[in-house]
Parts: structure tokens; sequence; C-alpha cells
């Protein structure tokens, strides 16, 4: 007569462990931005209450902004470089001198300083000079596909004017809506309320942008 098989151990099963996402880092674009923003502050020896009355925005939202928490959109940044008295190219390259003086004539290609406004799909490359007192700026500008300003209207010193050189873009001044394609141009008073966006779904849209800054400094 057989002996019964012994029952074997039950087996142990180890539980997986679940990684733990780490919290992604902010992108490094809106650290080096922000901290420009707070050496130009300070640098005019305004307060964040002043900033904030100036622009009615809040304080919790500049310093989120200078702390390299919050990506603010294009309109918020033409805002705050109004009220800091420069044109937004001085957001780029190097956080700005006291006096903001260069005399930096040529900018090589590989060297363009870029503002990347991630979360709205709209890139500016700085091909002029770098500098906080620069009155005429040269840009190139890229929107990704559906890339936008927002659909707010916005507002700042200056003149501005380009020339679409790949795809389409969408420009709003006032209460009137282009639709400008390759080999169109423009030209408007920046005081006037505009806004524009790329509205392709799988092209990206390039602007040769110049903007001439008449108050600042």
């Amino acid at each position: 007569m057989r002996k019964p098989a012994a029952a074997k151990p039950a087996r142990t099963v180890k539980a997986r462990k679940v990684p733990v996402k780490a919290k992604p880092a902010e992108p490094a674009m809106d650290v080096a931005v922000g901290r420009r923003i707070r050496d130009l502050r300070r640098i005019r020896q305004f307060s964040l209450e002043t900033v904030a009355a100036r622009t009615d925005l809040s304080i919790g939202f500049l310093s989120q902004i200078e702390r390299g928490l919050s990506s603010p959109s294009l309109r918020v940044l033409a805002t705050l470089a109004d009220v800091l008295g420069v044109g937004i190219a001085a957001l780029f390259g190097a956080s700005p001198s006291a006096d903001g003086a260069s005399d930096q004539v040529v900018t090589r290609g590989l060297q363009r300083p870029e503002l990347k406004l991630w979360r709205s799909g709209v890139s500016k490359q700085l091909l002029s000079p770098a500098s906080s007192d620069n009155r005429l700026n040269l840009f190139l500008v890229h929107l990704e596909p559906g890339g936008s300003t927002g659909d707010e209207l916005y507002t700042h010193d200056g003149e501005e004017a380009g020339l679409v050189l790949e795809g389409e873009m969408m420009l709003t001044v006032d209460s009137e809506t282009w639709s400008l394609k390759t080999g169109d141009s423009f030209r408007f008073a920046s005081r006037r309320p505009h806004r524009f966006s790329n509205p392709a779904n799988d092209a990206k849209a390039v602007v040769l942008w110049v903007n001439c800054v008449t108050g600042a400094g």
C-alpha cells in the first residue's frame, strides 16, 4: 500500500515592488526665466507687492514664476517685461547686468538664446544680440501644431512686424483675424490687443518676428 505523498510546502509569492514615480523636475527653462525676472525686479528695486499691483497678478503666482514652479504664458511675460521696463528679449540669455550695457554686434547661429513656452507650444529664438537695454530685437518664432498665445488678447509696449517663413499663422489684432501663410507679412502697434496661433494639426509654423520697444528703459 502506497504512502500518501507528502504535501508540498506552500509557495511563497513575493510582492512585486511597484516603482514610485519621481516627481518630474521643473523644466530648466522655467527656472532660468524665473531667475531673470527676479534679477530684473531686484535691479529695479521693486518688491513682489509692487509688481503684483502693476500687473494684476497675485504675489503667490509671481513668486512661483521666479522660483521656476510655474510656466508663464507669453502674455504674462510681456506684461512683466513692460512693468520691469524692458523688452521681452531681456528674458533671454544670461542674467542682465545692472546697466544692461552690451556692445555685441553678431549672434552666431549655434549661439542663439531660446525661450521655450513649452505649455503653449511656442518658442522664440533671439537672433539679435541679447541686452536688457535693446530697443529693436529680431526673433525666429516656432509654433508647434496647435501652438497658441492663448485665447485672451494681450498688449505691451512697442511695435512689431513679421514674415511667415513656413506654415500658417492665425493673427488677431483688435477684433479682426487674418490667416497668414508662407510669404505673408504683418505690422501693428503692440498696444493694440492681439494674439496668434498655429491652426494646423500636423505642421509647424515658423515666423521671422521683429519687436521694437519704444518705452523701455
